[in-house]
């Protein structure tokens, strides 16, 4: 017999009225964590994975390559003070609403985000979801060896994700959903059965338009 639906949610400026990782970057280059230039490379980052980038793999594997030595339990820490400092108060309000109405309709929950590990728990925590799925960082002796696990959680990686989570629990992506504002997602999207446009960068409306998938509106700024 089925088991529940999947229901999958994006994370930055989906679930969230941020993008968090831009804001990790102000936050550990004003803390000295990072330097100019990798803050800069990593804004160039961020802006080619909104934009589609077919590549931006390697860009991820590239910036994880930037973790090699570091202590897996300081950026464990690190990242729940930045939770707590900025980003747990930015759960949109329909976000709420979404997750109680799935949650209520029985169905199973699932985080899909190019994000840490770390920030990942912390929002499946706060939000009661089931899972998380994300880009993944080797570690050896309790230190980042700074190569990221495939595949990461960009693109068509976060469909392989998707797909051999729904094959573990026995279901099909043709009938899940998948909520999201990035036109990067659009792998994801045409993947599910139920693709849902959330505050959808100018690309992504297109698309949802012309393919006629319903757009939602979360508030949260």
């Amino acid at each position: 017999m089925p088991g529940p639906r999947l229901v999958f949610f994006d994370l930055d400026r989906t679930v969230l009225a941020v993008n968090s990782a831009s804001a990790w970057i102000r936050r550990e280059l004003r803390a000295g964590h990072l330097s100019r230039r990798s803050a800069a490379h990593g804004a160039l980052w961020l802006g080619a994975y909104h934009l589609g980038y077919s590549r931006v793999d390697r860009m991820v594997h590239a910036a994880v390559s930037t973790l090699a030595g570091t202590p897996e339990a300081l950026l464990e820490a690190r990242t729940r003070a930045f939770w707590d400092d900025e980003v747990r108060g930015r759960i949109r309000p329909g976000a709420w609403e979404a997750v109680g109405r799935h949650r209520a309709a029985g169905d199973h929950l699932v985080l899909l985000t190019g994000s840490s590990p770390y920030l990942s728990a912390l929002a499946v925590e706060a939000l009661g979801l089931d899972a998380f799925l994300c880009t993944r960082f080797e570690v050896a002796d309790g230190h980042f060896t700074g190569r990221a696990l495939a595949p990461v959680a960009v693109g068509h990686g976060k469909v392989e994700l998707a797909r051999g989570y729904a094959a573990g629990r026995g279901a099909s992506l043709a009938e899940a959903a998948f909520y999201t504002d990035s036109y990067s997602d659009l792998p994801a999207l045409l993947a599910v059965g139920e693709p849902v446009a959330v505050h959808p960068d100018p690309r992504l409306r297109r698309e949802a338009r012309r393919r006629g998938w319903r757009v939602e509106t979360w508030g949260g700024g």
